[in-house]
């Protein structure tokens, strides 16, 4: 089964054709990047005016990517939430449209589900059961995951999301935007232990997480220099800022690996990507024995091959959504059930 997937939930528009058998065929992104830096943050009008200009052109990009056509598409699949309205709304009635033109089955795809998927798309893919830490610009989260809908939730951010974090230190010390590799960037040649910064929540015996408390004394510290703050101050500042966060997934990882006694952890969404990040986690499984799965950087931030994927195992099974299905801006991943048998 060829499936097309449409992903615009927020500011990347990602298209791309998963094949059952031969994998992912091509794929296409474009990010918003310049379209929202000046303002520091995702302006979601701006968001879904980009996504209606770019999604057909990639769709039709990626057919001819692959050297194929839509009569060559046996399924389609689009990000229907969580995420900003508008935003899904474009790639949502996108692929409902190519379906019906089609007479192709339609489905749409949960957002999150799409980035716990998402490593099942590298030559090493996890078999279930696994935990998965998934760690987007907007959630944080740990979850069992014994197969395709089949997701326990065991503990999830109870204010700002670590991408969430990274994102207001970054807009805080003037360092660009997007805020998570503007982050990392300027962190590298800092020391991590340059400045105490709080844990929070590392040493509570629950699984949530909390980052308000972190972003709150990185402006405290940057306060005690003012305008007066030096690249090395802010270096050794990001990269405390940053030991900090992955201190902390890291310490609530390892809880879960413990009292679930899963033995492989999976790490996906946007931080992800972060190069401190796979480094420490890498040391800790090694150290542990437990087999630690990462999507390539590419396929951390938002994209179409993860709704491809995840869509094409919903539509393998026999799952089809009708036509009135829309969008949903907050969608509980426990509220998902596993395909039909």
């Amino acid at each position: 089964m060829r499936v097309l997937g449409i992903e615009t939930s927020c500011d990347e528009t990602g298209v791309a054709l998963w094949d059952s058998e031969a994998g992912l065929l091509a794929h296409r992104l474009h990010s918003q990047t310049a379209v929202h830096a000046a303002y520091g943050g995702v302006v979601p009008e701006l968001a879904s005016r980009d996504h209606i200009r770019r999604t057909i052109p990639l769709v039709e990009q990626t057919l001819a990517d692959a050297g194929l056509d839509l009569d060559a598409v046996d399924g389609v699949t689009a990000t229907a939430g969580p995420g900003l309205l508008g935003a899904l709304l474009v790639g949502l009635s996108a692929g409902k449209a190519l379906a019906f033109a089609r007479d192709l089955p339609f489905l749409g795809i949960h957002h999150l589900e799409a980035h716990l998927l998402a490593p099942a798309l590298e030559d090493d893919p996890p078999p279930f059961p696994f935990l998965a830490l998934l760690v987007s610009g907007g959630h944080t989260l740990l979850a069992e995951v014994a197969g395709v809908g089949r997701y326990r939730l065991l503990g999830q951010s109870l204010d700002d999301a670590a991408g969430e974090a990274f994102d207001k230190t970054a807009k805080l010390l003037e360092l660009g935007f997007p805020g998570g590799p503007a982050v990392a960037r300027a962190a590298e040649g800092g020391d991590p232990e340059a400045f105490a910064l709080p844990r929070p929540m590392a040493d509570k015996p629950n699984l949530d997480f909390s980052f308000s408390g972190l972003k709150t004394a990185v402006l405290n510290a940057a306060k005690t220099r003012g305008e007066d703050a030096d690249a090395a101050f802010r270096r050794d500042l990001c990269a405390s800022f940053q030991e900090a966060v992955v201190d902390v997934l890291w310490r609530k990882s390892a809880r879960a690996l413990e009292q679930t006694g899963l033995e492989r952890l999976v790490v996906a969404g946007g931080v992800g990507a972060n190069a401190r990040l796979r480094a420490r986690f890498a040391a800790e499984a090694e150290a542990r024995g437990v087999g630690l799965h990462f999507p390539r950087p590419e396929f951390c931030t938002d994209n179409g091959a993860m709704v491809a994927h995840a869509g094409g195992l919903r539509l393998l099974a026999g799952e089809r959504d009708g036509w009135d299905r829309t969008a949903v801006a907050r969608w509980a991943l426990d509220e998902l059930t596993p395909p039909p048998s």
